[in-house]
């Protein structure tokens, strides 16, 4: 056919009409590979904008306490970045009964340690406190901001502060076995510690959560708003979301030039350690099912998990004060002391609906009565 007399537009309607079986392979390609990839690229920018902006809610008041006094040291986290804590000794009217290492929470400082530890102090506990890097006291290495999702350097932070206590430890020969007690990204960071240092006896873990399944949660829970074609959101299937996740996570370490550590994993392939893991019932921001609960399931016993009634992110020693003062003392003391003890509620804890039937089982021993499951 001769094109020199025909419109252009009859010249690529006669090539393709030539050409259909290329042309249809072409165009199942850019279906199959490009679309999905400009929804996942627009997906992952959410994402990274959820991490950017998301802020966790404070529990109280940051003064709320009296700030506790003790022996003040600097110390080197893992990358040499020094570092500010503190000793708290124990009540010297009760015996001796071990260490145990805190880990605040973010836009928190080592002297909120005062909220959770000071009953461990008066039962006979030895308390090391101190800020993660941009925080309180402590340096922060230029270029990173630190936000409420632990990373690879709160994991030097807090690897620095388990070297610094144990080597106290073994100065004043006495065990080097330790318990750890973190708040939210400090749980995360105590998690993160204990699944490569059997030194961590014992661990209390108020709050929480893994990076890479909570914002797999936010993505899910926020994306609807950005999603022009609501039908094939809600028809990803569940492989869509772990590849977002994936991707997501690998995006994030080059924007924020750090590591996100998964919790989920590390948990997993810890060797079984005593555990307690406590949550609010009424956590709207980290829920217990996508948070608590799913590290719960992954966890090796012995184990326990208490949902605390009516609690928010972070409240549960706030609106149940006796009873967590109870829970995590006789925890330390059968787990970290040694105690022959069994952990049983000592206190009356108003169970709500959702709640009713608290229960902790480390295998198939109930513990407690109202909220722990």
């Amino acid at each position: 056919m001769e094109y020199e007399s025909l419109p252009a537009g009859w010249v690529v309607f006669d090539v393709i009409l030539r050409n259909w079986a290329l042309v249809a392979i072409a165009s199942t390609i850019v279906t199959l590979i490009v679309v999905p990839a400009l929804v996942l690229a627009k997906y992952v920018r959410i994402s990274l904008n959820i991490m950017r902006t998301t802020r966790p809610p404070l529990a109280r008041p940051p003064l709320d306490y009296e700030r506790p006094v003790g022996e003040p040291v600097t110390f080197p986290a893992f990358d040499g970045l020094p570092l500010a804590g503190m000793i708290l000794r124990a009540n010297p009217a009760v015996p001796r009964r071990g260490l145990v290492l805190f880990a605040h929470e973010f836009c928190a400082d080592q002297h909120s340690c005062a909220r959770y530890t000071s009953p461990l102090q008066r039962a006979g506990y030895d308390i090391f406190t101190f800020d993660f890097r941009g925080h309180g006291q402590s340096a922060c290495d230029p270029g990173y901001e630190p936000r409420q999702w632990v990373t690879d350097r709160e994991l030097h932070d807090i690897r620095g502060a388990v070297a610094f206590i144990q080597n106290y430890l073994c100065e004043n020969r006495l065990p080097s076995e330790i318990g750890v007690f973190g708040i939210s990204r400090g749980a995360c960071a105590a998690i993160l510690a204990a699944a490569e240092n059997p030194s961590i006896r014992a661990i209390v873990a108020d709050g929480a959560f893994s990076t890479d399944i909570t914002i797999e949660y936010f993505m899910k829970r926020w994306a609807y708003i950005f999603a022009r074609v609501r039908i094939v959101y809600e028809n990803h299937p569940p492989v869509f979301w772990r590849f977002l996740r994936w991707s997501m996570m690998h995006f994030a370490r080059r924007e924020f030039n750090c590591r996100f550590p998964s919790v989920r994993k590390a948990i997993q392939r810890m060797e079984p350690r005593p555990i307690l893991f406590i949550h609010g019932e009424k956590d709207s921001y980290l829920p217990v099912e996508i948070s608590s609960r799913r590290l719960y399931a992954l966890a090796g016993q012995p184990k326990y998990l208490w949902i605390a009634p009516g609690a928010r992110h972070n409240q549960a020693v706030v609106r149940h004060g006796e009873f967590y003062t109870r829970l995590t003392i006789a925890f330390f003391h059968r787990y970290l002391a040694g105690l022959p003890i069994e952990l049983e509620a000592a206190a009356s804890v108003p169970a709500s609906p959702v709640a009713a039937g608290l229960h902790c089982r480390p295998a198939s021993t109930a513990l407690a009565h109202s909220g722990v499951n």
